[in-house]
């Protein structure tokens, strides 16, 4: 019994590395919408905060 249970286990974990490892579909855009020095997300069209030299 309890070697089923270990087995289901992982079974599921296995299961969800491979949805971890999935690929979604405008995963480039929403990288190119980060600032190239401190990775945040830009708002706007305007610089990036760290650009400014507001903290």
């Amino acid at each position: 019994m309890i070697l089923k249970a270990v087995t289901f286990f992982l079974i599921g974990m296995a299961v969800l590395a491979m949805f971890g490892k999935l690929r979604l579909p405008g995963q480039k855009k929403l990288q190119s919408k980060r600032c190239p020095q401190c990775g945040r997300f830009k708002i706007g069209s305007g610089p990036c905060p760290c650009r400014k030299g507001v903290r």
